[in-house]
Parts: structure tokens; sequence; C-alpha cells
């Protein structure tokens, strides 16, 4: 057994892609004699006006903090259509997080600004409202799929209906609300790069920053570390997701 679960750890790109994430957001400033000799017409090659770790933190606590914002409204707009007291607003509703993912965050960013000012709070109103989309709509799908004999068998065990909502349709619902949410999150990963245009450090700043100063190192530098995490967190959504399908399988 022990041989087994080795071999398999050594299969699994998920610790390897972590791995490779944390070694070069801890040691990026140990690669700067390789980027200088890749880019030898560079006077600065490295990126050190921020640490990696340091913008890496703060870039997982921008997504972090704006999708837990877009899972908390979208999943209440959610529920709300699913009732029969909102059903007749699902069509506003739809609209509404439709334009609110139509709209650039560029454009969302620089509406901020001049209400909110610089910094991670415009870039917060712009990510929590661009990862609203795939989080109402896969919350609607999931209820809407649950089987009408589940609901009919918990009316006929006498649960009211929030009990029947927390007890019955949201956990059947879960594999397709959780779907939802790794979409959010993974288009909010990418998203938040550009929140550095008004001021948020997040790993978008070496690649802003290498952009206007014709600097291809500083873009490799933060594209690098932001692939990983993208990768590194949709994997970790896809364990989640097998890990409760298979909860779901069980008696």
């Amino acid at each position: 057994m022990p041989a087994v679960s080795t071999r398999a750890w050594l299969h699994d790109p998920l610790p390897w892609a972590l791995g490779a994430l944390l070694a070069l957001a801890f040691g990026m400033a140990h690669l700067k004699p390789l980027f200088a000799v890749i880019f030898p017409q560079l006077e600065r090659p490295l990126y050190e006006q921020d640490s990696f770790i340091a913008l890496l933190l703060a870039h997982v606590q921008l997504v972090a903090l704006s999708s837990v914002a877009s899972l908390l409204v979208g999943l209440a707009a959610g529920i709300f259509v699913t009732r029969a007291a909102g059903r007749e607003f699902r069509g506003l509703v739809d609209a509404l997080v439709a334009a609110g993912q139509a709209v650039p965050p560029v454009a969302v960013l620089a509406l901020a600004v001049p209400v909110i000012g610089f910094g991670e709070v415009p870039a917060l109103v712009a990510l929590a409202l661009y990862g609203l989309l795939p989080i109402v709509r896969s919350t609607i799908a999931g209820i809407e799929a649950v089987p009408a004999a589940a609901l009919q068998a918990a009316t006929g065990l006498g649960l009211g209906a929030a009990a029947k909502l927390w007890r019955v349709e949201l956990p059947l619902a879960m594999p397709v609300l959780l779907a939802g949410v790794r979409t959010s999150v993974g288009i909010n990963i990418g998203t938040a790069a550009i929140a550095s245009t008004v001021g948020a450090k997040t790993l978008g700043s070496p690649i802003i920053v290498g952009l206007s100063g014709d600097n291809t190192a500083y873009v490799l530098q933060g594209a690098a570390v932001l692939g990983l995490l993208s990768w590194v967190v949709d994997m970790l959504f896809a364990r989640l997701a097998k890990r409760g399908r298979r909860g779901q399988r069980e008696p």
C-alpha cells in the first residue's frame, strides 16, 4: 500500500504544481542571474518593487474576498428566483448578472475609481460583479435539476420549505453549484491581474509594468506565477467536485 500511495503521489500533478508555485513565489529573487542571461539587454531583468510571495498573497486575498461576495449574492439571487415569490423576477436577475459580466472589468474600475478611489475596493467591486453570472446560473440550474421524487419525499417527511432547501435541494444541487463557483473563481484569478491598474497589488503588477516599460522579463515572471496559481486552484476544485460526487454515491 505505501508503494502504491507513493507512486500515485508521484503521478499527481497537484503537488508538483503547488511546489512550483511556492518555489517561484519564494525563490524568484534567486533567478535574477538567469533572467539577466536570457534578457541581457535589460538593465533590470527582475521585478523587485514587491516580493512575489507578497503579490501572490495579495492576489489570493483579493480573489477570495471577491469570490465570497459573488457567492453570497449569487446564491441568494439564485435561490430567490427559484422560489414561488421570486420566479417573476428571474428574467430581471438574469439580465442584471449578464450585464455585470458583459461590461469589461476595466470599465467597471474606471467608473468605480472616481467614486471609491484607488486601491483594492474598486477591484473588489469589479471582480464581485464579474463573478456573479456563473454562480447565479449554476444555482438555478442545480436547484431546478433536483428530482421531483426527492422533493415529494421531503414533503412526505414533513419538511418545511427552509428545511427542504437546506437539507435536500442545495445538497443535491451542490455539484452543479460547485462547477459555477469553479468557473467564477477561475475568471476572477485572471481578471484580478488588471486590478493593478488602479493601485491594487496583484500578480498583474509585474505584467502591467513590464508591458508599459517593454520589459518582457517582468511579463514572464508575473504570468508564470499567475498561470501556476490558476492551475493549482482549478485542480483543487476538481478534487473537491470529485469528492462530492463520490460522497453522493455512497449510501
